[in-house]
């Protein structure tokens, strides 16, 4: 078997970093992630996968699964984590359809944290970022920035925390777009990672 393709960052411009900040956006695109199609919401895949349409659940190797859309799941976390939550999905007692597709190389990911993070995506997106409508766990479609984006609440230690996912394509425009909503509010840009 070939060795992965070395990933390469849709952020190709240099910013200034830092460490840490009451607002924080940072470049997670080398995460591991894969789309899970199966022929319905409601089944054996579903129940094995445990997130339900815009919700979101821990597997049991650590991966994070995001029911993004009726019979549509992203799986994303460490290659091991996410090889173990997929694995044999096509196998699954009463599963019709199952497909799973490798979206590490296809698609940008970045996480925005802090307090002022739904003042922030409010200036981009017409969501209600409100406790009540986005909770932790809560998964959503929208245009971010004019963008087509999945985006799952994800808080960290009790902080709102959000993940932004889009074509890779777009991934740089976003990205600059995203600084430009959270200048306000004292954004800073954290080092990549994934």
């Amino acid at each position: 078997m070939a060795d992965p393709p070395i990933f390469e960052s849709p952020v190709v411009r240099s910013y200034e970093t830092a460490g840490s900040g009451d607002l924080m956006l940072t470049d997670i695109s080398a995460t591991t992630k894969w789309l899970v199609r199966a022929s319905g919401s409601v089944g054996a895949v579903a129940a094995r996968l445990g997130a339900p349409f815009g919700s979101s659940s821990a597997a049991a190797g650590g991966a994070l699964v995001l029911g993004s859309r009726p019979g549509e799941w992203i799986v994303l976390g460490t290659a091991d984590a996410v090889a173990e939550a997929v694995e044999g999905l096509e196998a699954v007692d009463g599963a019709d359809f199952v497909s799973a597709l490798d979206w590490t190389h296809g698609r940008a990911l970045f996480r925005i944290t802090g307090r002022s993070a739904p003042r922030m995506l409010e200036k981009v997106c017409s969501l209600d970022w409100s406790d009540p409508m986005t909770p932790d766990g809560a998964v959503a479609s929208a245009s971010v920035a004019k963008v087509t984006c999945d985006i799952a609440r994800n808080d960290a230690g009790g902080t709102p925390s959000y993940l932004v996912f889009c074509d890779r394509s777009l991934g740089q425009y976003l990205f600059d777009a995203l600084i430009d909503a959270g200048d306000e509010f004292g954004l800073v840009v954290g080092p990549a990672g994934g």
